[in-house]
């Protein structure tokens, strides 16, 4: 893997990704084909930040490792199902190997399920307050140290999802998710991903 001085590498497949997509197989799909893609679906919305809350602390290849394990014990992230897990259900997850078992985050989980449908009773979808809080015709990140942790943006946004209930959602994680929904595009120049996310946005209906 050759890597160059702007954080894009060359996988051995000739391949140019952003330095951590081609850091380990289970990375390079999530990279390619999703990181970065817009979304507007409100339960893959709430499943990505859902997730996002479960990463705090830990790495993300874990997450990513046990995607489909949380997917089967949260009802595939429907917040309408989810909203309505009572007491039974946090100590069926408490004893669920195939996912992070850490009672705040999952108590969140189900929190932000409920909160999800304020949202969408509010302003009619999750979708319509996230991409809100896109900025047009943002600079291109060209470096690693292009790229931040947070944004006011991100602050912002988690401000307004606590006020709707949302909790696990800080500034750090509220940008984490915007990366991975697409609301910023954080491939770098030179990433085979660039393009077809940039091109994937200009074709995107916000509801």
């Amino acid at each position: 893997m050759a890597v160059s001085g702007s954080g894009v590498v060359r996988g051995d497949d000739g391949v140019r990704r952003c330095f951590w997509g081609a850091s380990t197989p289970d990375y390079v799909a999530y990279h390619d084909d999703e990181w970065g893609r817009p979304v507007v679906d409100d339960v893959r919305l709430y499943e990505k930040i859902s997730l996002e809350g479960f990463q705090s602390g830990l790495s993300w290849l874990t997450i990513l490792r046990k995607r489909e394990g949380f997917r089967a014990a949260f009802s595939g992230f429907d917040p309408a199902r989810v909203a309505r897990y009572g007491d039974q259900d946090v100590q069926r997850l408490l004893a669920d190997t195939g996912i992070v078992r850490h009672r705040g985050k999952i108590e969140a989980t189900i929190a932000n399920a409920r909160a999800t449908l304020a949202v969408q009773a509010a302003r009619g979808s999750l979708a319509s307050l996230l991409w809100s809080y896109e900025v047009p015709r943002r600079a291109a990140p060209r470096a690693i140290s292009d790229i931040q942790s947070s944004s006011p943006e991100s602050v912002a946004l988690a401000k307004e999802l606590k006020s709707f209930g949302f909790r696990f959602v800080g500034p750090t994680t509220a940008y984490a998710a915007m990366q991975a929904m697409g609301v910023v595009n954080d491939h770098l120049v030179g990433c085979v991903a660039r393009g077809p996310c940039t091109r994937a946005r200009k074709e995107l209906v916000i509801p």
